[in-house]
């Protein structure tokens, strides 16, 4: 078909100019938006023919395709799992260090020959440690940013642990758990902060990040308890440096000390960042009502946690007169943690989660005064692993409501001094049990759990409820 045999017709612009036959080339090859032809129906096929698609519209067709974006996505995921997994190690290697000092305070006592108020010098100690790192990372997470700020932590972590499984004097072997309280926060800050910013079933993803922590205080009882019968009960530490020492080439080879908006970039995260100073961030943080309010909330809450999960041990064999496998019930109250913080997912999203905390923390109050008035081990070991059950959510509902109620650039640093407080409150408060129990014996436990529970209920009743401006 040559071009001459082609009939042509009026041709109208958007602006219905009228153009003459003449013009018709100089319209089909114009840049400007495609003319409309009044086409009869037997030519159509002859228009076509003139108007081919480029190379570069189908190019960028190819770009843009589902195809590709599909396979873009799909790495991305991909990515991001590699990632919470790695983040979930480190977590559970946190609940392993909680969970090993239950079973190992009666024994720490017997080998240095030290009350219950001096062997709570190693909560002290992780205490001073904690603080030092929460407020630590505010400024090192500004100069060396997220990957290398998780691995000088981790390193902290294994250097701790290879000073306590050489068994060393009491005060070296407190100090330990300072280095160790700093790598702990360091991480804790960070990961915390890393996870709260995913967006994609973000509660649910919380949830299994804290049920790492409970995976981790449960099974090291189970390790704990077979080294504290052992001659060389300080080799139990050597099973802690082997995880730390895993958990810092993972995060090595998962972050490469990279940032952490580069990190989230290659997830598809785009990380909000107002570009203000240092001293600007510390400033807009510290003066949040709503960051002190969740501090002292976390504070309580941790430590009621690890008060329980670690004296609770030494109430049984104390109060209930339970043999060398009482141990085990501390396995028990985290392994209930950690199922409390998967299963108990859909009555929080039932309920809603700031109405969920409250009837978990009165009904953790209900199980208490079990453990304290009805004087049975086996009755005591399933309310302690129910209390676990209950606990459990507590920590991830504050983390998800901390992200609604801060504002997003803010977040980390925010997450990252909360957690700090919280894991002061895991040092703190359980040596003020041992202070206590110095005095009034092992049995004032419960009392002063129960006091801890109701102060955290009006904590929670004081944050604010309000979303942050969108």
């Amino acid at each position: 078909m040559s071009l001459s045999s082609v009939t042509t017709y009026p041709i109208f612009t958007s602006d219905e100019t009228r153009l003459t036959p003449g013009d018709a080339s100089t319209c089909q090859t114009s840049p400007r938006p495609p003319c409309k032809l009044d086409i009869a129906k037997g030519d159509a096929a002859d228009i076509v023919e003139l108007s081919p698609v480029t190379p570069l519209e189908k190019q960028n067709y190819d770009l843009e395709s589902p195809s590709v974006l599909s396979a873009t996505r799909k790495a991305q995921r991909t990515r991001e799992k590699i990632q919470f997994l790695t983040l979930c190690w480190f977590v559970y290697l946190e609940g392993w260090n909680d969970g090993s000092n239950g079973p190992l305070l009666p024994r720490i006592q017997k080998v240095y020959g030290v009350g219950y108020a001096v062997v709570s010098l190693i909560f002290v100690f992780a205490c001073v440690g904690f603080i030092t790192g929460a407020v630590s990372n505010v400024i090192l997470a500004e100069k060396l940013g997220f990957g290398k700020v998780m691995v000088l932590g981790s390193l902290c972590q294994v250097l701790g642990y290879c000073i306590d499984s050489s068994g060393p004097p009491f005060p070296v072997f407190v100090f330990a758990y300072f280095i160790n309280g700093i790598g702990i926060a360091l991480q804790n800050a960070n990961s915390v902060g890393y996870v709260a910013l995913f967006k994609e079933n973000a509660e649910a993803k919380m949830g299994f990040f804290m049920a790492a922590y409970g995976a981790g205080a449960l099974s090291s009882p189970l390790v704990a308890t077979q080294f504290s019968h052992l001659r060389h009960w300080n080799l139990h530490y050597l099973t802690s440096l082997g995880i730390a020492i895993t958990n810092t080439i993972a995060l090595i080879i998962v972050f490469r000390l990279k940032p952490q908006a580069e990190c989230l970039s290659e997830i598809g995260i785009v990380h909000e960042n107002n570009n203000a100073s240092e001293h600007s961030h510390l400033r807009q943080i510290f003066g949040n009502k709503d960051v002190h309010l969740l501090a002292a909330f976390t504070l309580i809450y941790v430590g009621a946690e690890v008060t329980l999960g670690g004296w609770i041990v030494t109430y049984i064999i104390g109060v209930r007169d339970g043999g060398p496998s009482s141990g085990y019930i501390a396995s028990g109250f985290f392994g209930g943690l950690m199922i409390g913080r998967v299963a108990l997912l859909w009555v929080n999203r039932k309920v809603g989660e700031r109405l969920a905390l409250f009837i978990y923390s009165v009904l953790a109050i209900i199980f208490e005064l079990i453990v304290w008035f009805v004087p049975s081990l086996v009755g005591d070991a399933i309310a302690v692993s129910v209390v676990g059950v209950l606990l459990g959510p507590l920590y991830p509902i504050m983390v998800n409501h901390a992200g609604r109620v801060l504002p997003r650039w803010l977040l980390t640093g925010c997450l990252g001094w909360i957690a700090g407080v919280g894991q002061a409150g895991s040092a703190m408060i359980p040596f003020m049990v041992g202070a206590i129990a110095q005095k009034s014996g092992i049995q004032s436990l419960q009392p002063v759990l129960i006091g801890i529970l109701c102060l955290m209920i009006v904590l929670w009743a004081l944050c604010s409820n309000s979303r942050r401006p969108n």
